[in-house]
């Protein structure tokens, strides 16, 4: 029976992170992926000459734990441009970063949704954050819809931008996420510049699965894992892949959906998103900025030309198009709808985009209600640790900072 000192299951960023620390602290790990390849959610695959990532992600460089742990340089990012182009009745029009594009000031400025007193209202209820982040989990925490409320927030900003956008962002439409955990991800918008490495979002984990080899960690693809076992002092990972692995200590790093099939604890509620990803024979449009329907009639909540951003997600001379849903158990949207949708924000042309393929996640975004809880125990049981962003928060940063953090609480015991 082959044995390791510690066991992490799961190679998604949080699996990785945890067994790079831990073999950087020299100890023996082995990694056990039940897919072909690493990055849990953060997938690529090539389809047709098109880059797909597993719906519609995003990489923020202004993360501190990407600015700690990762390569960003290596990564080749291509920068989304810091704005969205907002669909009203008859027209579109633009919001853009006056920092970032100061030339698209009066644009923006033109748009007739910056109403003085509701950017007011938007002012006092960020910048607080945006100075000190540790205000945001200080006070009381409150749904984010309450939160605007209170902060008198209620005009056409919030109903046709800020609404739409977010719901994207979160996978949720209802404002119940946390204001706390709102007013810290619009930080990092403030600060950073959300982007995609040049050859898919997968890249990421790539470069942690590299590091953990460097370091002396092994990882071993398509070993599953079915259920943790007791040997006396001893832990036994068992899976009808693999032979057994006999263990010190496991961390179980996989992601919210397979969680509670290993350890006793509840199944992390989570949100879901659909994205469909669209071959296009010309771009409709010149902007690479996300794109949102302000009057909110139909189900896509955001869309974009990812070519424009990102060359290499498309085969020379051809156009990939995103568009996401916001996904529940009981309420799909389907083609019909989305083309129809589309047709309304970009033009009549969307009616003769080349299907890709469509991405349902149902598992996208670990739920964050009020009040936040930045962190869990990570220690569940004796000798089994958890990892993941359904333990912190949901975001690349909380998978990171998670890995990290069970990995030293694994070398502290």
């Amino acid at each position: 029976m082959d044995s390791a000192e510690v066991v992490v299951i799961g190679a998604g960023l949080a699996g990785l992170r945890c067994a790079l620390e831990l073999a950087r602290a020299g100890r023996e790990v082995v990694v056990l992926e039940a897919h072909d390849r690493v990055g849990g959610r953060q997938r690529t695959d090539r389809v047709d000459g098109f880059l797909l990532d597993r719906g519609f992600q995003v990489l923020n460089p202004a993360y501190p734990a990407v600015r700690r742990d990762i390569d960003v340089d290596s990564l080749g990012l291509r920068s989304f441009p810091v704005a969205v182009r907002v669909r009203l009745a008859g027209r579109t029009v633009e919001l853009a970063h006056p920092l970032r594009h100061p030339a698209r000031l009066p644009r923006t400025l033109a748009s007739g949704l910056l109403d003085p007193q509701e950017l007011s209202a938007l002012a006092r209820w960020a910048l607080p954050t945006i100075v000190a982040p540790r205000r945001a989990v200080r006070g009381r925490d409150i749904p984010l819809a309450d939160a605007w409320d209170t902060a008198g927030i209620h005009g056409p900003l919030r109903a046709r931008v800020l609404e739409p956008f977010l719901a994207g962002v979160l996978a949720d439409g209802s404002g119940a996420t946390s204001d706390a955990f709102v007013r810290l991800l619009m930080r990092m918008f403030a600060l950073g510049r959300p982007a995609l490495p040049a050859t898919g979002i997968e890249a990421l984990p790539r470069q942690l699965a590299r590091r953990v080899g460097g370091a002396g960690g092994r990882i071993r693809l398509s070993h599953r894992v079915a259920r943790i076992d007791r040997d006396g002092p001893r832990i036994l990972v068992v899976g009808p892949d693999i032979d057994t692995l006999r263990a010190g200590k496991v961390v179980v790093a996989t992601g919210p959906d397979v969680v509670s099939d290993l350890v006793d604890l509840p199944r992390p509620v989570t949100r879901g998103l659909q994205t469909w990803w669209f071959d296009a024979d010309a771009p409709p449009s010149a902007s690479g900025a996300v794109h949102v329907d302000g009057t909110r009639s139909g189900p896509v909540v955001n869309t974009a030309v990812i070519s424009h951003t990102v060359p290499e997600y498309a085969p020379a001379g051809q156009h990939l198009v995103q568009a996401t849903c916001l996904l529940s158990p009981s309420d799909a949207a389907d083609e019909t709808a989305v083309r129809r949708h589309l047709v309304t924000i970009w033009g009549p042309a969307a009616t003769g985009w080349r299907l890709l393929r469509r991405d349902d996640i149902p598992d996208a975004l670990p739920a964050q209600p009020a009040p936040l809880r930045l962190r869990s125990t990570a220690l569940v049981t004796d000798g089994v640790h958890v990892a993941g962003d359904h333990r912190d928060t949901a975001s690349i940063q909380g998978a990171l900072v998670s890995g990290t953090r069970v990995a030293q609480a694994v070398v502290a015991s």
